[in-house]
């Protein structure tokens, strides 16, 4: 409890032992309304007993508690209850300032003592997805979130969307940028609380499916760019694709396999604006089958080979 001795619930609501839930929610609401610190500011007794009146609605609105409460009176939360005494007394250090207005806190408060520990079930389909539907009469968080899967092609250029919530056909934009567990808030599209018409927010968890060619680092674009030994050796302009499509690429000769090539602003859209860099991992691809006069040449090339290429590998090899 939230301060010593024993406290009959039953008579500080108000009520008779035999209560329906139904006159505990009443009573409590009724006294909620009177006692409540926004409704008297600054009144230390009236913020007490408003502390006594929720914590009274805490145990008999549920019923395992109240079970317990009737059978072992004042050692009830001993029993397999709340715990230690002051456990339940720390439950009710509200934020009355995150309410609205007085409706939806009380609203709030009866939810949370006597509802659901969740929020409302709900099924999804994108585009065209079914709606979705509460389990409780009072669900404490009226929340609910879907994953929605999308292009690789659409994550860059952004995109529209459209999904059926409650029976409601609601149009997403999904901005151009977003990358996997991004996740977009649709403000008063989530669950409806039935008999209050308050409704909970809609989020939607983005996965990006993956692309054959493109890959994310940071706020970065990566490929591999496939090229041949001579234009790594010899360097040169080579034709490489690029989120906007072609474009010819500087390769300084003598460059070493593995290199990276990084063309600023070319690679994925960045939410202040502006674009990241685009990296080029360049990777010798050799040619599925050597023609007769490439062969020739590189028996040339071996015979005026000047290095070896595992000299310095030999050597560190060593155990």
């Amino acid at each position: 409890m939230s301060s010593g001795g024993f406290r009959d619930y039953f008579k500080v609501l108000g009520v008779e032992r035999q209560a329906t839930p139904d006159e505990i929610k009443r009573a409590f609401r009724k006294l909620a309304r009177k006692y409540h610190p926004d409704v008297n500011p600054g009144d230390l007794n009236s913020e007490s007993k408003f502390k006594e009146i929720s914590e009274a609605y805490e145990v008999l609105s549920d019923s395992d508690k109240r079970s317990r409460y009737e059978k072992f009176g004042q050692y009830w939360n001993q029993v397999g209850g709340m715990g230690t005494k002051g456990d339940a007394g720390a439950a009710f250090d509200v934020d009355f300032g995150r309410y609205g207005n007085f409706d939806d806190f009380i609203n709030d408060l009866l939810g949370r003592f006597g509802g659901v520990k969740g929020a409302g079930g709900f099924a999804s389909g994108f585009p065209g997805g079914a709606g979705f539907q509460n389990n409780s009469d009072i669900p404490i968080n009226l929340d609910a979130e879907v994953a929605v899967k999308i292009s690789f092609s659409e994550a860059f250029y952004g995109a529209e969307r459209t999904l059926s919530v409650n029976d409601e056909r609601v149009k997403v934009l999904i901005p151009k940028g977003v990358k996997p567990g991004s996740r977009l808030r649709l403000k008063g599209k989530g669950n409806i609380q039935p008999g209050t018409g308050r409704r909970g927010d809609l989020y939607l968890n983005l996965d990006v499916k993956a692309h054959s060619i493109w890959r994310f680092e940071g706020d970065q674009l990566r490929a591999d760019l496939p090229v041949a030994l001579d234009e790594l050796a010899l360097g040169g302009k080579v034709t490489a694709m690029t989120p906007d499509g072609e474009a010819e690429i500087v390769i300084p000769a003598r460059t070493q396999p593995g290199k990276s090539l990084r063309l600023k602003g070319k690679g994925w859209p960045l939410a202040n604006k502006g674009r990241g860099d685009l990296i080029l991992n360049l990777i010798v691809q050799p040619p599925a089958q050597w023609s007769s006069e490439e062969l020739r040449l590189l028996q040339e090339l071996q015979q005026i080979r000047s290095y070896s290429p595992r000299k310095e590998w030999l050597i560190s090899a060593r155990l």
